[in-house]
């Protein structure tokens, strides 16, 4: 009897500690652990081994550390001190220098620098070398000398903004060389184990990828060719340099293949695809030491290797058994390959660092970028692999994810929708979005909607001209889906995403009203329309595949569809609470895309809220502003959803919240105008005085100022009068000089650092001739060069009090022309009259002319130039002409 009442009285205290398991709340994460500055990221060997460098925090910011392998990390010293993150970073071959990239504010123009991590300092950091000190470029880097550590080659479209030249970077002496000037539409170019510049890619008039053996100075053959359904890539070359890795969909090939292709006969052969028959091939390791294969990969829900090499493949297993439900993987080797560090890291497991080395095998951890995570780690949850099918059947993957010891029944849910859209995917692994979500209570379903990479061309081209319809479809149906089994709870749904997922939150919302109840839209375009009309012109290669997948803008079916696919023209049908994040600065998607649907919705009585930092540009990396951004979110989806929120934050970054806030009622959006150009002008009077003059330049940009001069000369050369301006820049001497007839521009000539532009002017059109091509700009209306002598112009036009005229000016940057509009601000006094000359293609570019009306010239004009980050430039004339 004694016996029998221990075990029932041992069974209830198991029932009830079973219970509290069960029903033990899982606390509220800080959201500091999730999206805070990692205490060490980015690690990576120097080739020999002997130091190790890594990313930590310098005054609040990720910056490049080094310190000696054997030493604690507290012995490191900083050797950068950057505003913003950087984002990544690399050694040069022979562990001289220390290479990163960096831009301004987020604009993604980004400039090469050079930094030594031997360099011995007082205090501070070392200083960095920027190897290509160019404004408004967007360098590339195609090659890294292995060599010779000290040479790279790199593109740069400082000549052209829409193609790169191919020069080499002496990275001692930051030298340049130039390779190639590119006026072939090249987009690319690959090497081989010496180092030569065996093919290029480039993109053709129609938008097909073009494969190009190189066959000399400026000489190409065209080897192989990619309609814009299609893609191949060059991943290497086999042991001989005969024959290179080529991947490729083409023709009949639905999942992407590895083939080995010769050059000079075009001759392929197939090397593998996916044996599973169910994703695009995706990767090979090759060492660079026997330039042997040592695997290919294929990512399924998890990533999987096939092994080439019986002694990596038994490296790389015995690996695995030390952290079971973890994915490793290689981050970082020596140039022996025998010492490196790996990658562990899964999806309810804080990531970490570990140090291998395959001689001794000694397996050491050194780092863990996030203790307090790895604190934590119990409270991170489980995110399971999920299917379904959409409206016409397509079956959609994704990932679903369910709060830490929730049961997965009538739960609010966030829909995280990826950006792209067509190519990226999410993965499996550890998520802080998805974990931050979960914490505060949310389902997380990241739906891997038809256009997302690596399930076969088949589904990455279903997404074609689809935005907002059947591509919304696969994230509607996904959503249907959870709620038809119970999982989530129909009246608390919300969608969010950044970038296309930002999007996809803008279009939930205007087309699927009923289902969601609120919205969080990180620079997600509203405006199809204005977003092809203001790609960066780097991106010019990918217009044609952006009308593929959106619609044409220049044709009325294209038209039709973007109008149909953008939220902005749908704000009637939006009724459910909506949080905009956006970047100032965002090259993508311009901040116009935020403000017009701001606006928009606050003028139908529409709940919209509204986040935009200055500093930031595609997406938050500053972690103050990541970390402000996440405040707002979580209060707006705590407010509409009912989950949980972490109350306030330090003070820095509810400062910072108050500053990214903005007061919607203020917000404004002036659309282009359409406003119709001028035929000719109606000048009072037709000559212009010879003469030389001179004026003092102040350019001010990034709180600097820089000084300059410049030269003007006014002569009668013939039938002509020419205006001539000269300057010296950082580039060198620019020469620009404007021939002018009856008072319209004829021909203009500019000479910058040894190259050369022409235009020729006619009433049909201006012919240009640059990089040895021509092309021509229609002209529709009077047409003048903003850029040159400009004052001599409107000085000669009745200035009088309300006085306007819109003129086309052709814009090099663009090669289009800009309409640009005069218009009469000020009466100083008799003989000053202020000008104001207004892009209506960009009304944030501006040029103020204050014009001596007796002297029929400019003694001062002050130009905003959004190309050079708002930079504003003054002349003025000296008071001696």
């Amino acid at each position: 009897m004694k016996n029998t009442f221990l075990i029932y009285l041992s069974l209830i205290l198991l029932m009830g500690t079973k219970t509290y398991a069960q029903k033990q709340e899982v606390p509220l994460l800080d959201r500091e652990i999730f999206f805070g500055n990692p205490e060490i990221a980015g690690g990576q060997l120097s080739p020999d081994g002997k130091f190790i460098s890594f990313l930590k925090e310098y005054n609040g910011t990720l910056n490049i550390w080094v310190k000696k392998f054997d030493e604690p990390f507290e012995k490191a010293k900083p050797l950068t001190d950057n505003e913003r993150p950087i984002g990544g970073y690399f050694w040069t071959y022979d562990g001289k220098y220390i290479l990163y990239v960096k831009d301004n504010k987020g604009d993604e123009n980004f400039n090469v620098y050079a930094v030594d991590p031997m360099a011995e300092v007082k205090e501070g950091v070392p200083e960095a070398k920027n190897l290509t000190p160019l404004k408004d470029v967007r360098i590339q880097i195609y090659q890294v000398s292995r060599n010779q550590p000290n040479i790279m080659m790199v593109g740069i479209n400082d000549r052209d903004k829409a193609w790169h030249d191919l020069y080499k970077v002496d990275i001692a002496t930051g030298e340049r060389t130039l390779i190639f000037e590119n006026n072939n539409r090249i987009t690319g170019w690959n090497f081989d184990w010496d180092e030569k510049p065996r093919l290029a890619y480039r993109t053709n008039d129609k938008g097909h990828s073009e494969i190009m053996r190189v066959d000399g100075d400026n000489e190409f053959t065209k080897i192989y060719e990619t309609n814009l359904k299609e893609s191949a890539y060059v991943s290497g070359w086999n042991k001989d340099n005969s024959r290179f890795y080529l991947v490729s969909n083409k023709g009949d090939v639905d999942l992407s293949t590895l083939y080995l292709m010769d050059p000079q006969t075009k001759a392929t052969e197939k090397v593998e695809s996916d044996p599973k028959n169910k994703v695009d091939f995706g990767g090979v390791f090759i060492d660079d030491n026997t330039r042997e294969l040592l695997y290919t990969s294929y990512t399924y829900d998890k990533r999987e290797r096939l092994w080439k090499n019986k002694k990596w493949e038994k490296l790389f297993k015995h690996l695995e058994k030390q952290f079971k439900g973890r994915e490793v993987g290689f981050s970082s080797f020596t140039k022996d390959y025998k010492q490196m560090l790996i990658s562990v890291s899964g999806d309810k497991y804080a990531p970490e660092v570990y140090y291998y080395n395959s001689d001794t095998k000694k397996l050491i951890h050194q780092y863990t970028p996030k203790p307090k995570l790895k604190e934590n780690e119990q409270y991170l949850t489980e995110m399971k692999p999920v299917t379904y099918k959409s409206s016409d059947g397509l079956e959609i993957p994704g990932y679903l994810t369910i709060p830490k010891n929730k049961e997965a029944k009538n739960l609010p849910l966030v829909v995280l929708v990826h950006g792209g859209p067509k190519g990226p995917r999410d993965y499996w692994g550890y998520n802080s979005y998805v974990q931050m979500l979960a914490n505060r209570g949310y389902a997380v379903l990241q739906p891997n909607f038809r256009a997302s990479g690596g399930y076969g061309k088949s589904f990455l081209n279903a997404g074609n001209k689809e935005w907002g319809k059947l591509m919304q479809d696969d994230i509607t149906y996904g959503v249907k889906y959870l709620i038809n089994e119970g999982i989530a709870d129909q009246s608390k749904v919300a969608i969010m995403g950044g970038s296309y997922g930002g999007y996809a939150t803008l279009a939930g919302l205007a087309f699927t009203p009923d289902l969601y109840t609120c919205g969080v839209d990180i620079v997600g375009p509203s405006n199809l329309f204005t977003l092809l009309e203001s790609i960066p012109p780097y991106w010019e290669s990918f217009r044609k595949s952006l009308y593929e997948m959106t619609g044409d803008p220049e044709t009325e079916e294209g038209k039709k569809l973007i109008e149909e696919a953008s939220p902005l023209f749908h704000v009637d049908k939006m009724k459910k609470p909506l949080l905009i994040i956006q970047g100032a600065n965002d090259p993508r998607v311009k901040q116009a895309e935020s403000d017009q649907i701001v606006v928009a919705l606050r003028d139908a009585d529409k709940e919209v809220e509204y986040l935009l930092a200055d500093d930031e540009g595609h997406g938050f990396r500053k972690p103050t502003n990541n970390m402000a951004m996440w405040v707002a979110t979580e209060k707006f989806l705590a407010k509409h959803l009912g989950g949980r929120y972490q109350e306030g934050g330090s003070d820095e970054v509810m400062k910072r919240l108050g500053e990214i806030t903005v007061d919607v009622s203020k917000v404004t959006y002036t659309p282009k105008e359409e406003v119709a150009t001028d035929k000719s002008f109606a000048f009072a009077t037709t000559d212009i005085n010879e003469g030389e003059y001179d004026y003092d330049v102040t350019i001010e940009v990034q709180g600097k100022k820089i000084p300059m001069t410049t030269h003007r000369s006014v002569k009668k050369e013939g039938e002509f009068t020419t205006i001539t301006d000269k300057a010296n820049s950082p580039m060198g001497e620019v020469m620009d000089k404007l021939y002018v007839k009856d008072m319209k521009p004829v021909k203009r000539e500019i000479n910058q650092a040894g190259q050369t532009f022409l235009m020729t002017f006619t009433d049909e059109n201006v012919e240009i001739e640059m990089m040895g091509r021509k092309f021509n700009i229609p002209v529709d209306g009077a047409v003048l060069c903003a850029d040159i002598g400009l004052d001599l112009f409107l000085a000669r036009l009745p200035l009088t009090d309300g006085y306007e005229t819109v003129f086309v000016s052709p814009d090099l940057m663009t090669q289009k022309m800009k309409q640009l509009k005069v218009s009469v601000k000020e009466k100083k006094d008799d003989k000053l009259t202020v000008v104001q000359v207004t892009n209506l293609d960009n009304p944030k570019e501006i040029i103020e002319f204050t014009i001596n009306m007796e002297d029929k010239m400019s003694v001062q004009d002050t130009r905003i130039s959004p190309q050079m980050g708002n930079a504003k430039i003054t002349f003025v004339l000296k008071q001696d002409n």
